[in-house]
């Protein structure tokens, strides 16, 4: 197989310079049913036809909103946990699928955004600048996020990409937060 591109009803395949359609047959059944795919797809979010990382990232922002604060230190032990854990789960859940980094894995974007969230407080428009910025960064993907994202294969891959994304966001608000404490 020389290349693999997926949509959301068929795969596509070139093998030896041909293309050939290779049917999906019902992702939606096989998340639902497989816990690693669950996971993987955010719960099921992933399975959204339009967006799914963005989805997945106001989900996570609006849960962190909506729940009390959680301590710094505890907050970063989750989230360290689940980016060690989404490395296994991404990639198998793509090994399992035959698409690198498929767009309804979004277990990586709620790792991402949780950790832009680890710099806001609760207060709703620095969690909305927070979603806003790390989906900018994670959709344009400023050097070198572009590199890894190419580069990186397997679980890591897809998990670091938003990790970097998350770094980027984060920069930018805690720049703005030093800027509006001072005005």
């Amino acid at each position: 197989m020389d290349k693999f591109i997926t949509c959301r009803t068929l795969h596509f395949a070139i093998f030896d310079g041909k293309l050939e359609k290779i049917p999906v047959q019902n992702l939606a059944r096989d998340v639902v049913r497989d816990p690693i795919h669950w996971l993987a797809f955010g719960l099921g979010s992933g399975l959204l036809p339009i967006a799914p990382g963005t989805w997945a990232s106001l989900f996570t922002a609006i849960v962190f909103w909506l729940i009390a604060p959680v301590p710094t230190i505890q907050f970063a032990i989750v989230i360290v946990l689940m980016f060690v854990v989404g490395i296994w789960i991404c990639g198998e859940s793509a090994r399992r699928i035959g698409v690198h980094d498929h767009g309804g894995i979004v277990f990586d974007e709620i790792v991402g955004m949780l950790l832009t969230l680890t710099v806001v407080s609760h207060e709703p428009v620095w969690i909305a600048f927070a979603f806003l910025l790390f989906r900018i960064a994670d959709i344009w993907k400023p050097w070198p996020i572009r590199d890894v994202d190419h580069r990186l294969a397997g679980g890591l891959g897809i998990m670091l990409d938003d990790v970097l994304a998350a770094f980027y966001a984060a920069l930018v608000i805690l720049f703005m937060q030093r800027l509006f404490a001072v005005i």
